[in-house]
């Protein structure tokens, strides 16, 4: 046997050459080859070429032998290349691969049957594969499982969805859930022991930020309550860098770690309430917290802030963010103890700011709460230092300079009672500061500081209402002033308190206002006003209250008002002005203690009663109270009740009544006669007809005195009220009259039947009263008729005699000729 030759084993291919470019080296590698060069230095020794031709090369093998074991090797590669792209690859979920050792990946394939046409495959495609019965036939089924399976996944799929937000939903409500037992828990710790859970109030803050709006709603409410009640009764007043850098005690520390973690948190708190507040979601919520710890806590810091937001919303178009800074700033004007006056100040600084920006514009509740303001009486009072303290500081100083030339036993005595002195004024001083009691001097400033500019706002709305009158007095429009009704107001409750040197232009923009700035005799002719009666009603008013709170210091001539009241009463309308109004003027100008002119007392007196027939039952009982209470303290204008046409010896130099006169002293009204009284007795209200009679019945002797108890203003409110009630009581007898025409009785009518009887009497009264005054008003214009049509019938007779007697003297002169 001879020797077997020794297999021919080819040494494995090379991999592919990969270019420079191509590599790419991460920079850790970069950085640890140049740092340990000596690691990696043999690397840039070798030689590729040696080293690959030693790997190729095969030992004692012939050349042709590996030339052809090379050529199996290339036809093997392609067989493989070919079978690999007629196999159909299974998906890898399907079935596990198969790794090697050289770390590559197979995956299992299935053969599938090709015709090979000149030795090349015909397709590569699987799809394009011809394919036996028995497979087209499984082929089908398989497809018409899949397409039975289809809707049931996609039911199933929905299923999931609906499932999957129904999850969402529970874990949203449960996770809001969980915020608001943790805004509770906290709220609670922070109550307990606020110096030492301080830290959970930024926690809160946290929550503050969620983006549901029922917890941030919540949130801003439990802070709020936090704050109000945790916020100490003092200005926090953080440490300097010196006082930092001394040595302090714990308790000391800790203090200072709970006020400036309080005070960040309230900060961040305002400046996001700031923030809310400018959107509508969260706008009352929010004033309401800022109105209340302004209320609650004015002392304290960022009062400022606070402030701010709270008077440029104090004229809001929103009624409840209105009411809420109104009753903030009314509170602050009220507990001054609070805050000792400061913020009173800062307030009335900021809203008058904010009328002079708006050009008088806002609503008037922004100036109505001046109304609520306090101040001293001896507020104008300057303090005059004592010339004796001062006497004793000079002696003293004297004293204490001859002393220390000469020092002495007593001397040093003296000085230790100096420094004892000084020392407990020291304490005094800081004791004040630290102490809530404000200062006489500095109340005094404050409320001079307030006054003043709660006048200064009086006086530019004062200015702008008279502007916008005389610039466009010709084209009437109501309701272009609303401040101009508060700040009169304000002015009538704090004009005692204004300088006399004032007191003269103040008057002189009053009776423009009320002339709507035109002069008192052209007022009637041009009736184009922007001032409403009741507004130029109230400016009447504030005359005469300035006047009498100053004790009629005054040197003015108040005649222009009554002109112009006595001109503003026939412009009067109850439905569009204010009957309290007038009720007021009636009682302020008129009935007061003060002694009228008999001319003037007579034409308002005369007007008055005209005045009572056309309006409603409460201004016509006012106006009657008027003229009684005239009547009673004018005893020669109770010629007026006799019957003598012409006044007789008191008629004075104008001998006819002018209804048409402006001037209430030119008017002539002694020589006319009350007949309207005579009407108004027979008025379908029972009050008005009781006091028109008993006014009628007044006599003209002077020895007899009458007592008037009841104002016009008590007089219109009752009256009005009466009016109220018996319509409230007539709305609800309705449905009982209603019963008592179906003729259903039942023993609860029965036993009312008294008080519905009653009324039936008193509507029975009232309509015959109705029927009495509607008749004899009908009977004045059917004979006020008559007496024109006989007038003109005379005057015709007239002309006609006086045409016939023409025609007869031409006669005559014809007939001579």
């Amino acid at each position: 046997m001879g020797k077997k030759q020794p297999k021919v084993v080819l040494p494995p291919e090379l991999p592919p050459e990969v270019p420079d470019d191509e590599i790419e080296v991460s920079d850790e590698d970069f950085e640890f080859v140049q740092d340990n060069p000596s690691y990696a230095g043999f690397v840039s020794n070798l030689n590729t070429d040696t080293i690959t031709k030693h790997v190729t090369r095969v030992a004692d093998a012939d050349d042709g032998l590996l030339e052809s074991l090379h050529e199996k090797r290339l036809q093997r590669k392609l067989e493989n290349n070919v079978k690999e792209q007629t196999e159909l690859e299974v998906d890898p979920v399907d079935a596990l691969p198969v790794k090697t050792l050289d770390g590559k990946l197979y995956y299992r394939r299935v053969v599938t049957e090709h015709k090979e046409v000149e030795g090349e495959a015909i397709s590569k495609d699987p799809a394009s594969v011809k394919l036996r019965k028995p497979e087209k036939h499984a082929k089908l089924k398989k497809l018409r499982k899949e397409a039975k399976k289809q809707p049931k996944e996609e039911e199933k799929l929905s299923q999931a969805e609906v499932l999957d937000e129904v999850k969402k939903d529970l874990t949203a409500e449960e996770a809001r859930l969980k915020k608001k037992y943790r805004l509770a828990e906290l709220g609670t710790s922070l109550l307990v022991d606020p110096e030492s859970n301080i830290k959970l109030i930024k926690e809160m803050l946290e929550i503050l930020k969620d983006g549901d709006s029922a917890i941030v709603l919540l949130s801003l409410k439990s802070l709020l309550a936090v704050f109000k009640d945790i916020i100490p009764g003092y200005r926090i007043r953080l440490p300097t860098e010196k006082e930092k850098e001394m040595k302090i005690s714990k308790a000391v520390t800790k203090t200072r770690l709970y006020e400036f973690t309080l005070l960040t948190a309230y900060k961040t708190y305002i400046q996001r309430l700031v923030t809310l507040q400018r959107k509508s979601l969260y706008k009352q919520v929010a004033m309401r917290c800022l109105c209340t710890l302004l209320e609650a806590v004015p002392h304290f810091n960022l009062r400022e802030s606070l402030l701010a937001t709270v008077v440029v919303n104090i004229s809001s178009q929103d009624d409840v963010v209105r009411k809420y800074c109104c009753n903030a700033i009314k509170s602050l004007f009220t507990n001054e103890g609070k805050h000792g006056g400061e913020a009173t100040v800062e307030a009335v600084k900021l809203i008058a700011n904010l009328v002079k920006a708006h050009d008088c514009e806002l609503h008037p509740d922004s100036v109505e709460v001046f109304l609520w303001l306090s101040f001293d009486e001896d507020i104008g009072k300057s303090e005059i230092p004592d010339p004796k303290d001062r006497f004793k500081n000079k002696k003293s100083w004297k004293r204490k300079g001859s002393n220390e030339v000469n020092p002495t036993p007593d001397s040093t005595k003296r000085i230790r009672k100096e420094t004892l002195l000084k020392t407990r004024e020291e304490v005094n001083a800081d004791f004040k500061v630290a102490s809530l009691a404000q200062d006489p001097l500095e109340r005094r400033r404050a409320q001079t500081q307030t006054l003043s500019a709660v006048f200064e706002t009086f006086f530019r709305i004062l200015k702008h209402a008279g502007q916008l009158t005389s610039e466009s007095s010709s084209e009437p429009a109501l309701g272009n002033h609303p401040l101009l009704a508060p700040c009169l107001n304000g002015i009538g409750k704090f004009s005692h308190l204004l300088d006399l040197d004032f007191m003269a232009d103040l008057m002189q923009s009053l009776r423009k206002l009320a002339a709507n700035g035109l002069k008192p005799e052209d007022a009637i002719e041009n009736p184009g006003c922007q001032l409403s009666v009741s507004e130029c009603l109230q400016c009447c008013i504030v005359a005469f209250k300035v006047m009498r709170n100053n004790l009629d210091a005054l040197n003015i001539d108040l005649q222009e008002f009554f002109v112009q009241f006595y001109n503003l009463i026939l412009e009067f309308r109850p439905g569009r002005d204010q009957g309290e109004v007038l009720a007021e003027a009636l009682k302020i100008m008129l009935c007061d203690d003060r002694q009228h002119d008999m001319q003037r007392a007579a034409a308002f007196i005369k007007r008055l009663v005209m005045f009572s027939l056309c309006f409603g039952s409460a201004e016509s009982m006012a106006a009657l109270v008027t003229v009684k209470h005239l009547l009673q303290r004018n005893v020669k204008c109770r010629s007026l009740l006799e019957n003598d046409i012409g006044g007789g010896l008191v008629a004075g130099a104008i001998a006819k009544y002018q209804p048409q006169a402006t001037d209430p002293n030119r008017s002539g009204a002694l020589a006319s006669v009350l007949w309207e009284l005579n009407l108004l007795s027979k008025h379908y209200h029972p009050a008005v007809s009781s006091i028109a009679s008993s006014i009628a019945v007044m006599n003209t002797s002077n020895n007899q005195v009458y007592h008037s108890h009841v104002s016009p203003q008590q007089a219109y409110s009752e009256l009005l009220l009466e009016t109220k009630s018996i319509t409230s009581t007539s709305d609800v007898n309705v449905p009982s009259n209603k019963r008592k025409r179906k003729g259903t009785k039942s023993m609860h009518q029965k036993l009312d039947s008294g008080q519905g009887l009653a009324v039936e009497i008193d509507q029975e009264v009232v309509k015959n009263k109705l029927a009495d005054h509607f008749a004899s008003v009908c009977d004045f214009q059917e004979k006020k008729r008559l007496r024109f049509e006989a007038d003109r019938t005379s005057k015709m007779l007239k002309l006609y005699q006086q045409y016939k007697e023409r025609k007869k003297k031409k006669k005559q002169l014809a007939s001579s000729r």
